[in-house]
C-alpha cells in the first residue's frame, strides 16, 4: 500500500512522545512492505535542518518537509484572543505553504491511506478530500482540550486565558468529528472520549510501539538507589506533576534518605523551574544526548502526571530498559501494567512515598518489578506486531470502501 502521514512536526529525531509516535508507525509501515511518505511541517518552534535525517532513512521513508512561518509574539496572541474564535495554537499550523504542498503532492501521487497525525493537521482533511479518494484516518494523539481543562498549575490571568483556549480547542476538535473514514486512538480512554463526543466512524485503538532491539536492559553503571524523571520541561502536565512531587513527596523522602539523588533530564526548561529544582537539591542535567544511556544508568523512574491524555512513551521505554516505574493512574494510562507486578501506581503523596521507600529498602521487589517490566513490554509493545494489526484494520476498511 501507499501511505501518506501528515504531521505538524518533523518526526526526526524521535526524542519525544509526538515524534516517536509518528516515526514508529512510519518505520513499521515500511518494514511491512508499504511505500511511506511523510509530509511534515517545519516551523520556527521545532525547526531543524532536513539534511540531518540519515541517508539510509530517506531511502526507506519519503520525507517531504515544508518550511512554515512561526510567530509567537504578544501581538499575535492578543490578536487571536480578541479577533478570532480559533485556538491560538491551531492557527499557527494553518498555513498556505502546507496547503499548497499537500495539493501538489496529491496531484502527483495516489495514496491508499492518508493518516492525519494529531489534531493540528485536521484542517487539511477537506482539502485532501478534493484531490484524493484514499482512506482517511485520524490518529488521536491526545484529547487536546482535556489537557487544558485539567491543568491546575496555572493561576491568575493566564488561567483565564487557558480556560478560553480550552473551550475553543473543544469546539475545534468537535468540528472534525466524522470528517475522517476511520479513527485510530493511541489509548482506549481517548477513543471512548471521542465516541462520547459523537464519533460514529469505525474506531481502533493502536498503542505506540517501540523498536525492542534498540532497548537492551543493562545494569552496567546502574546507580542504585536513585530517582529520575525524563521529559519535556515546557509541557504543562510535566511541570504540574513534578511540582506536586517536589512539594508533597520529595521532602519526606529526602529526610529519610539524605544521600539519595534525584535526577531530572529534559529540554526547554524555564528559569523558574530550574531554580525550583536547584532549591530542592535536585540535579537537573538538561537535555541528554543519549536518553537510553541516561535511563539505563538510573534506578527508579518517577512519572507523577496529574493531567493530560494519550500515552507516556517514556514509561514504555523505561520499562523496556528494566526500570522500576512509579507513576499515577493518569500517567500510566494506555499501559495495561499491573500494580506491584511490573509497575507501581500511586495517586496520593502517601502512596507515592511508600512505593519509593519499598523499592529502596527491598531489592528483591525492585529486581522483580524491573524484570517483569521488560517481559511485559516485550509482549505488549512490539512495534512490528502493533503496526501489523493496524494494517489489518486498514485493509478491512479499504476493502469496504472499494
Amino acid at each position: 500500500m501507499k501511505i501518506l502521514q501528515l504531521t505538524n512536526k518533523v518526526p526526526w529525531p524521535p526524542k519525544e512522545g509526538g515524534t516517536i509516535a509518528v516515526f514508529s508507525l512510519s518505520k513499521g509501515f515500511f518494514l511491512h512492505g508499504n511505500k511511506v511518505t511523510v509530509l511534515a511541517m517545519n516551523t520556527g518552534r521545532t525547526h531543524f535542518e532536513t539534511d540531518s535525517i540519515p541517508e539510509y532513512l530517506t531511502k526507506e521513508i519519503n520525507f517531504q518537509v515544508v518550511d512554515m512561518p512561526y510567530s509567537n509574539s504578544v501581538f499575535s496572541v492578543l490578536s487571536n484572543l480578541f479577533f478570532s474564535k480559533l485556538p491560538y495554537r491551531a492557527t499557527r499550523y494553518i498555513q498556505k505553504e502546507y496547503k499548497d504542498s499537500l495539493i501538489s503532492l496529491l496531484q502527483k501521487e495516489k495514496f491508499d491511506i492518508i493518516q492525519f497525525e494529531g489534531l493540528y493537521v485536521c484542517p487539511y482533511i477537506h482539502i485532501a478530500r478534493e484531490y484524493s479518494n484514499a482512506l482517511f484516518s485520524y490518529r488521536v494523539h491526545n484529547i487536546e482540550h482535556q489537557i487544558r481543562q485539567d491543568l491546575h498549575l496555572i493561576h491568575g490571568i493566564k488561567s483565564f486565558y487557558e480556560k478560553i483556549m480550552a473551550k475553543r480547542l473543544k469546539k475545534f476538535e468537535i468540528s472534525f468529528l466524522n470528517k475522517y473514514d476511520t479513527l485510530v486512538s493511541i489509548t482506549e480512554r481517548d477513543g471512548l472520549t471521542w465516541d462520547k463526543l459523537g464519533n460514529h466512524k469505525p474506531r481502533y485503538t493502536s498503542q505506540t510501539g517501540i523498536n525492542l532491539p534498540l532497548l537492551v536492559p543493562t545494569v552496567k553503571n546502574l546507580e542504585y538507589p536513585s530517582l529520575f524523571h525524563i521529559g519535556a520541561m515546557d509541557w504543562y502536565p510535566n511541570q504540574e506533576g513534578l511540582l506536586w512531587f517536589i512539594h508533597s513527596c520529595w521532602p519526606s523522602i529526602r529526610e529519610k534518605y539524605p544521600k539519595l539523588k534525584f535526577y531530572i533530564a529534559g529540554r526547554n526548561i524555564p528559569n523558574w523551574l530550574k531554580n525550583t529544582f536547584a532549591n530542592a537539591k535536585i540535579e537537573f542535567v538538561g537535555e541528554v544526548d543519549d536518553a537510553y544511556s541516561f535511563i539505563s544508568s538510573k534506578a527508579i523512574m518517577i512519572v507523577p502526571v496529574l493531567s493530560g491524555s494519550g500515552i507516556r512513551i517514556k514509561i514504555i521505554e523505561g520499562m523496556a530498559l528494566g526500570k522500576a516505574v512509579v507513576s499515577t493512574s493518569i500517567g500510566s494510562e494506555g499501559i495495561p501494567a499491573i500494580d506491584h507486578e511490573n509497575i507501581l501506581i500511586a495517586d496520593n503523596p502517601e502512596a507515592f512515598i511508600k512505593n519509593i521507600e519499598e523499592l529502596i529498602s527491598n531489592q528483591i521487589l525492585f529486581k522483580k518489578i524491573c524484570k517483569n517490566a521488560v517481559d511485559f513490554i516485550c509482549k505488549k509493545f512490539d512495534n512490528l506486531t502493533i503496526v501489523e494489526n493496524l494494517l489489518k484494520f486498514y485493509e478491512g476498511h479499504l476493502n469496504k470502501k472499494n
